[in-house]
């Protein structure tokens, strides 16, 4: 670790050309925070990137509940999760960048930052990390815990390093009891089942709003258009969305006369401009969401675009909110798929490909709950949104499904704030 260190800052350098996030206070990633007054006593949540802070703004809230004074330590590793993190702070509260994992750095995280409790969110579990801590005597909590089975068997590759890192956790909180057996396998000590905190996401009244302005925009022929998103999609997949979209003449034109509307919304923040250039290189007239304010009518008539590009941060529950369906990105390359709680919770039922063994679990609920529904490729994806357009039945029924399981699911977020409270 501490010979991959120069590695590390080009790799920032690199990152940082497409995302400035990345050059913000780079001396933290090593473990200086000159820059930053230390504040003792904090309780520090560690939300790796966009998706957990999502997960950890519930947990944060419910936290707040049971220490109304409590002065948040907020840190991170990707830019896209410090953009997001920064909605979640108030005053006394601080933010910065999580160390590389040597064990100089983490102490002096430590040393300088002084928190009272440490609380990792979902998979974040670093041997270095762990073992300072426990040095330093800081209850460190692993929480809305996760693990496939490809960490697994990765983890159970490196047991010299995985096993007392995860023995060295104080408490170990785990979405669901499959997850707890396999943390177990790696040697944590898991204290409770407590559910997914991600069934405790809320619509927000602004989002709500502004989603409804587009919807009220996005009209054919004096109707709505349906709107068929494929969410948080990962590098090719848009080129199988295309590849797929052109490859049956009658689909595409079937798709043509319902008026469809196309979103697309990357996972990657720097892949952005390359994918706008990639469809519009494909002929394709493409408008990003970036070129219009917010509130405001959109730039053009809906039937002159072939794509919306959905290039922002944070809105994803406005996408959501958008679009009748939506294909799952990261399931139709096998890298495990996102997790489709949050559409669910915002009535988008979900198209999946075959690979979801990220969010497995979820997944299956969903599919049996009659959410989603799973195909085995692209092509397969198309089939199922002509199926939904011709039976707005069976799709009503899914949005509601989806409702329904994330209301029997909510209250994780008070779950984990009551059983976090015996640390401190």
């Amino acid at each position: 670790m501490r010979a991959l260190q120069p590695l590390l800052r080009r790799k920032l350098l690199r990152r940082g050309q497409q995302e400035p996030g990345y050059l913000v206070r780079m001396p933290e990633r090593f473990g200086l925070y000159d820059g930053l007054p230390p504040d003792p006593g904090r309780i520090w949540v560690h939300a790796v990137s966009l998706g957990e802070t999502r997960a950890a703004a519930m947990l944060v809230d419910a936290l707040r509940a049971v220490w109304p004074d409590m002065r948040l330590l907020l840190t991170h590793s990707t830019a896209t999760g410090w953009a997001q993190g920064q909605s979640l702070l108030r005053p006394g509260d601080a933010q910065a960048w999580l160390p590389w994992d040597t064990p100089e750095a983490t102490r002096r995280f430590l040393q300088h930052h002084q928190p009272r409790l440490g609380i990792l969110m979902e998979t974040e579990v670093w041997p270095a990390l762990v073992q300072a801590c426990v040095q330093a005597r800081v209850p460190l909590a692993l929480a809305n815990a996760r693990l496939n089975d490809k960490s697994l068997r990765s983890g159970l590759r490196w047991s010299l390093l995985s096993g007392p890192a995860y023995r060295g956790l104080r408490l170990v909180l785990a979405q669901s009891p499959e997850d707890g057996r396999r943390l177990q396998q790696l040697g944590a000590t898991v204290q409770a089942v407590l559910g997914n905190l991600k069934f405790d996401v809320q619509p927000q009244p602004d989002a709500q709003a502004l989603a409804q302005v587009w919807r009220q925009q996005w009209h054919c022929q004096g109707a709505p258009c349906p709107v068929v998103m494929l969410a948080s999609s990962r590098e090719g997949e848009e080129a199988l969305w295309l590849q797929a979209l052109t490859a049956k003449a009658d689909r595409l034109a079937a798709f043509q006369a319902a008026g469809v509307v196309w979103l697309l919304v990357p996972r990657h923040p720097q892949r952005f401009d390359d994918i706008h250039a990639g469809l519009m290189a494909q002929g394709l007239n493409v408008v990003r969401r970036s070129n219009w304010e917010l509130g405001q009518p959109l730039p053009v008539r809906t039937d002159k675009v072939s794509v919306w590009l959905g290039d922002s941060l944070g809105e994803m529950p406005v996408y959501f909110q958008s679009a009748d369906m939506a294909l799952l990105g990261g399931s139709f390359m096998p890298l495990g798929g996102q997790n489709l709680i949050e559409a669910a919770a915002f009535g988008c039922p979900v198209i999946m490909g075959p690979h979801t063994f990220n969010f497995a679990e979820a997944a299956q609920n969903a599919e049996q709950a009659g959410a989603a529904a799973k195909v085995s490729d692209m092509d397969g994806a198309l089939d199922q949104v002509m199926v939904w357009l011709n039976q707005p039945q069976e799709l009503a029924k899914a949005r509601q499904k989806g409702l329904d399981l994330v209301s029997q699911s909510r209250g994780a977020a008070q779950r984990y704030a009551q059983a976090l409270a015996g640390l401190v």
